[in-house]
């Protein structure tokens, strides 16, 4: 598999409009938390309802994502209904994977059911699974959808910087400072894994941030060659050591990992730390509430001005469209400048 890394301007700003005659009909707005949670949703949340209300639409919240979708959990939403939710992480709508919403049985029924709400438009706000969704739907049934980036990956096309990506990150640095703390005091090496199963992102970059003396990520297998060249014949005088580890099934997990440096290395004193789903939670940072509050803004702007099934995203700081279809997760290259970063600064 390949590497995503923070992506260009490229042919991203096509853009597709319904007729104004259709966009008179859209008076109300459906908005939906889908795929696993990132911090920042709320902030999505707040912004797209402020904004609806701002423009006099109708917002219906959506519970549980695609699978309240399909049971019709609809609730009315006003200014008031997102108070004091933007520094809260997690999604006030609470989130799902939707099995049936995989079947042309069930989206039907999300069809019925949003028919039935009187919802004319929906802004969903997810990652790769959730577009995936979104273009399906919006495809078979004519329906207009935004879809927000959020998702702490940081692997779609179309944005720079994905919501909750920036909070994932920083959570992963503070932790992993925490592992150097006592990895100084005993003299240790430890493994740490961080989220990115098709995806080195968090990983090289809380590396660098980090200090790490490597780090291994999907499709880049001669890096273990690399780490185990450098524990036999690096530094000696070294207090601690860290390497950071992608999860995935290349080059192995951090448990994996770990077991096979410490049979090739049993004078190590080597130790495995993986962080797991604490890189989901807590409050969203300045960036990705900017970063969540302009892009909600953003899609109910687009819905207003006859935009449909695209993902609205940021790239060199401007407001841009990206057709669903081409918005999915993306596997390109790593930048080499961030592994030699790592590789010089190790030494």
């Amino acid at each position: 598999m390949h590497i995503a890394f923070e992506k260009g301007l490229s042919e991203i700003l096509h853009y597709q409009k319904r007729s104004s005659k259709e966009m008179a009909q859209i008076k109300n707005i459906g908005v939906l938390t889908s795929g696993g949670d990132s911090p920042g949703m709320n902030a999505a949340i707040r912004a797209v309802v402020r904004t609806a209300v701002y423009y006099d639409f109708e917002v219906t919240g959506i519970r549980r994502g695609y699978e309240g979708l399909i049971k019709g959990e609809f609730f009315p939403m006003d200014r008031k209904s997102v108070s004091n939710i933007i520094q809260r992480g997690g999604t006030i709508l609470k989130t799902a994977r939707s099995e049936q919403f995989r079947t042309v049985e069930g989206r039907k029924q999300a069809y019925e059911q949003l028919q039935k709400g009187n919802v004319d438009a929906l802004i969903t706000i997810g990652g790769d699974g959730t577009f995936r969704g979104a273009e399906t739907f919006g495809r078979e049934f004519n329906f207009p959808i935004i879809a927000l980036p959020g998702t702490i990956d940081n692997d779609l096309i179309g944005t720079d910087f994905t919501i909750g990506y920036d909070t994932a990150i920083n959570t992963a640095i503070e932790a992993i400072d925490k592992i150097r703390d006592t990895a100084e005091s005993h003299a240790r090496l430890f493994i740490v894994e961080v989220m990115g199963r098709d995806s080195g992102l968090i990983a090289i970059r809380t590396g660098i941030g980090a200090g790490a003396e490597a780090v291994l990520i999907p499709d880049t297998s001669s890096n273990m060659e690399a780490l185990f060249d450098r524990l036999k014949y690096g530094r000696k005088d070294k207090s601690s050591r860290i390497v950071m580890v992608a999860e995935g099934e290349e080059p192995g997990t951090a448990i994996e990992i770990g077991q096979v440096i410490k049979e090739k290395f049993p004078d190590y004193d080597t130790r495995v730390s993986v962080l797991g789903h604490i890189q989901r939670g807590g409050r969203p940072s300045c960036m990705d509430r900017v970063l969540a509050s302009r892009l909600g803004v953003a899609a109910v702007e687009a819905l207003k001005d006859g935009h449909y099934n695209e993902m609205i995203g940021l790239v060199h700081d401007q407001i841009t469209y990206t057709p669903l279809e081409k918005s999915i997760k993306h596997h390109i290259t790593i930048n080499p400048e961030f592994l030699k970063v790592v590789e010089i600064l190790s030494l």
